[in-house]
């Protein structure tokens, strides 16, 4: 199974770009997020017309939402909802045995202070309730994938600079923490790292700030796939779509993932 992830900063928007994905990576299963459309009015004929007819939409009107496109038959469809709020930020559903989640995690503002910032007191909140609700819910044994926009650089080299970047929201040890007790949970597997050495960086996301992305290379690796113990053994394969950051028209500032197990 060839799963993808991408944050696509509005599918509407930047649907050319989402269907040359498909033309050319051609993945079983493609995950979106910051899919900004209600669902009524998700592209969901483009998808079907390139043999992405099984979908699970879950957006809301210019913020935030989550897509599952298939090829193959979906069941088991669910929405998941964190801190009291229906904001479309996690949706699932399995695919030939294999339950995928793709999961958009607030971005946290820019004051790395719970005290002061909401939106960052948010993200730290969506993380602790995400890592309590997997050992309750699901066991370690379940062959499942969590994919999406995490908005943590966890790694040393997930940035351009662990030591700039520190209190930077993204890669502050608060965060980094959160994500790293979700992960424990019930023992996800990151499966891109799996691939790169920790000792070599991994980016998966260019600001748009930057005056030249690809010459000041001060990326992040935002966007991640973690696998559970049953599906670590098949990994085969896992790619990082850099180009795709200077697509045109209008590229999204994250690029795609690609990741290829045997389920």
């Amino acid at each position: 199974m060839r799963i993808a992830t991408w944050n696509i900063n509005s599918v509407r928007l930047r649907l050319d770009l989402v269907l040359r994905l498909l033309d050319e990576a051609e993945p079983d299963v493609l995950c979106l997020q910051e899919t900004k459309t209600v669902d009524d009015s998700f592209p969901r004929k483009a998808f079907a017309d390139r043999g992405y007819g099984h979908a699970v939409i879950h957006g809301m009107k210019g913020y935030n939402g989550v897509a599952i496109l298939s090829r193959r038959p979906l069941s088991g469809n669910t929405f998941h909802h964190w801190c009291g709020r229906e904001d479309c930020r996690h949706a699932s559903a399995t695919i030939d045995g294999v339950e995928i989640h793709n999961v958009y995690v607030p971005s946290g503002g820019d004051v790395p202070d719970p005290a002061v910032n909401d939106k960052f007191a948010h993200k730290l909140q969506f993380l602790e309730e995400m890592a309590a609700w997997w050992p309750q819910h699901r066991s370690p044994d379940r062959p499942m994938v969590v994919v999406g926009d995490f908005n943590v650089a966890p790694l040393e080299n997930d940035v351009w600079s662990h030591k700039q970047m520190l209190d930077v929201v993204s890669h502050t040890p608060a965060e980094v923490e959160r994500l790293e007790a979700m992960r424990r949970s019930i023992g996800w597997v990151d499966a891109m790292r799996r691939f790169v050495p920790e000792s070599e960086k991994l980016y998966t996301w260019w600001s748009y700030r930057a005056r030249d992305w690809a010459e000041s290379n001060r990326g992040r690796r935002l966007d991640h796939v973690w696998v559970t113990g049953p599906l670590a053994g098949g990994l085969r394969s896992s790619r990082v779509l850099r180009d795709a950051r200077g697509w045109e028209p209008k590229p999204s500032d994250h690029v795609p993932v690609l990741v290829d197990v045997d389920v």
